[in-house]
């Protein structure tokens, strides 16, 4: 009698899907639960050989349009992985829902960790090695931002033309949308969104962007390099700069910042500062960056926009506020607009100079 459970899954079935589609593998495997990931529901396989790959599929109950995408993180890893990118192999992609009730795919185990925390990064990675992976970190984006989408296959993966335009126009709606259950607005959000849009860079090429590149989201070996970039649901095509400035918008620029996130895991010394990294990415990418503050402030807004909408939803009930700092919450929603304001001050003082 087969006792295995993993939780979204019909093990029998997706191993019978495994063995059918992935040479690789042999089933039957040890089922192990990986944390994290975006609530998606990933498992480690392990077969009696000792192989071993990544299950993923997601959650479970009903899902906002767009969210939790399987589907455009396969096509991203299964693209980049043949250029030498630092993902997981691309073994399978099973678009039937019904052998396991969502559609999943299966990728290569790769060893590493995810830095969450100030206390992960001081704890994983030594302090002679943190200049190492700040530079492996930054020149990983950079690469990834020097494939011309056509060339790797995802030159339809989604639209290249007004990134921010599109962006802003998504965030604004959910500020809007916010404002009655939260019982909050600012007079910023509405002032800044339509800087945003009077002011907008001339987009470049369009690059493939993560949208969540940061720590979190990639894993670091042994060496304090990165081995593989993961969680890939909300990448599409758009401006570059933008991916940078979302990576970058927390990363400290004196010695005295670094108290300002004290939680984050960039929060740690010996750490290159922030100029640093963005000349780091210009040399390699050959990007103009003399305008980057103009994304900072439009990620610190978009932030601002991200975090309204989760006091909203804590406000009408939605969310459990047991344990939360609601005070704390509308102090964040606020700063991101401060330092979205901040932004644009030095991004005018920089355009007129």
């Amino acid at each position: 009698m087969d006792n295995r459970e993993a939780e979204g899954y019909n093990i029998q079935a997706v191993e019978a899907w495994v063995a059918n589609n992935i040479q690789y593998l042999t089933p039957p495997f040890e089922w192990t639960r990986l944390e994290g990931g975006h609530s998606n529901l990933t498992y480690l396989l392990q077969d009696a050989s000792g192989n071993q790959a990544v299950v993923r599929r997601p959650p479970r109950g009903k899902l906002l349009p767009k969210a939790h995408d399987m589907g455009r993180e396969w096509a991203v890893i299964s693209s980049l992985a043949p250029t030498g990118f630092p993902v997981p192999a691309a073994y399978g992609f099973c678009d039937d829902a019904e052998v396991t009730g969502a559609i999943f795919y299966v990728m290569g185990f790769v060893e590493g960790r995810p830095l969450h925390t100030r206390e992960q990064t001081i704890d994983w990675i030594p302090d002679a090695a943190r200049e190492k992976m700040a530079n492996s970190f930054i020149d990983t984006l950079a690469k990834l931002h020097k494939f011309d989408p056509d060339e790797i296959g995802l030159g339809e993966f989604a639209k290249k033309e007004d990134y921010i335009a599109r962006q802003v126009n998504v965030w604004y709606r959910s500020w809007q949308a916010s404002i009655e259950p939260a019982q909050l607005d600012d007079p910023r959000a509405h002032d800044l969104r339509q800087f945003f849009l009077d002011h907008t860079p001339e987009q470049g090429a369009a690059r493939v962007v993560h949208g969540d590149y940061g720590f979190h989201n990639c894993l670091f070996g042994d060496n304090s390099e990165v081995s593989a970039v993961i969680d890939w649901e909300i990448s599409t095509l758009g401006d570059p700069l933008a991916d940078l400035a979302y990576t970058l918008k927390t990363w400290p620029e004196t010695e005295a910042d670094v108290a300002k996130y004290p939680d984050a895991p960039t929060s740690v010394g010996g750490l290159p500062l922030r100029g640093e990294l963005e000349q780091r990415y210009a040399r390699h990418t050959g990007c103009d960056i003399r305008k980057l503050d103009f994304y900072y402030a439009f990620n610190h807004w978009k932030s601002a926009a991200i975090l309204h909408g989760v006091y909203a939803r804590y406000r009408a009930g939605q969310k459990s506020t047991e344990g939360v700092d609601m005070d704390l919450l509308v102090e964040r929603i606020l700063g991101s607009l401060d330092r979205a304001g901040e932004s644009i001050q030095r991004f005018e003082q920089r355009s007129r100079g």
